[in-house]
């Protein structure tokens, strides 16, 4: 109940901005998938996202890095700038900080800036996006919950919308890359990088990162596991994994090696 009016309000919103998708008859606005742009289901066909997963400096940027350059493909990175500064203000250091005071705060506008980037046209055949709105409420609002970092209301809001979300709107994907690394190899990449808000995470945190994607992409024991699964161990140093990548590529960004297993 404490949602519905938030998704009739939302569909009220969709109706007015003519976001409904071609059905024939007059089915009300809210009872079928939408996939937004309209009129691109060939299109859709023919194009492939992929979603980089791992965990904190798992090597997710350099995977993107390494693909940036190649004909057809698209990057996406995540939008940590618009985390970081939301007219003005930093969510995410704020979360880091105080996740029991900012942790619905930062992940709802995840939740936002993640369905943003599932939405944006695609205009190359291959779309590589680091991470997904799925490894959003999967990993880091589940173990906001797990930690008692997260209120039951907090997070029964956050999957209420996140439900809706993946039942109305298509965020599919077609493959999802993880990059597996250990949490003392992370640990010891954030302390070279130095990235201001990361200065405060400890080792116990990316320790619990590490375990939920084990549980939800090794294990499948978590979450619907919402794509196929390429494992890239990713504990090696740069040229190692620079290799790595380029004995994948093919794998990741040709959509029929995927489909014969090649």
């Amino acid at each position: 109940m404490l949602m519905q009016p938030l998704r009739s309000c939302a569909n009220r919103l969709l109706c007015r901005q003519g976001l409904r998708g071609p059905a024939s008859g007059p089915e009300p606005c809210g009872a079928q998938r939408w996939a937004w742009p309209w009129g691109k289901e060939n299109e859709k066909e023919k194009r492939s996202l992929v979603c980089v997963e791992g965990n904190i400096a798992s090597g997710k940027t350099t995977c993107l890095e390494f693909f940036s350059s190649s004909a057809d493909i698209e990057v996406l990175p995540e939008p940590v700038p618009k985390w970081r500064n939301v007219r003005g203000h930093n969510p995410l250091g704020l979360m880091y900080r105080d996740a029991c005071r900012w942790g619905l705060t930062l992940q709802t506008y995840v939740q936002l800036t993640m369905l943003e980037q599932h939405t944006r046209p695609q205009t190359s055949p291959v779309r590589l996006m680091e991470r997904s709105i799925h490894s959003a409420r999967y990993i880091f609002v589940e173990n906001l919950y797990r930690s008692g970092k997260m209120p039951d209301v907090d997070y029964v809001v956050l999957s209420e919308w996140f439900d809706w979300i993946v039942k109305n709107i298509d965020v599919s994907v077609d493959l999802i890359v993880y990059l597996r690394t250990t949490p003392e190899t992370c640990y010891q990449r954030l302390k070279m990088r130095c990235r201001e808000e990361e200065k405060v995470i400890p080792l116990e945190y990316l320790d619990a990162i590490h375990h939920l994607y084990e549980d939800w992409l090794i294990k499948g024991s978590l979450f619907p596991i919402v794509a196929p699964v390429l494992v890239i161990e990713a504990d090696h140093d740069m040229q190692k994994m620079l290799e790595l990548f380029e004995q994948n590529r093919d794998r990741i960004v040709t959509p029929e090696n995927r489909k014969h297993g090649l």
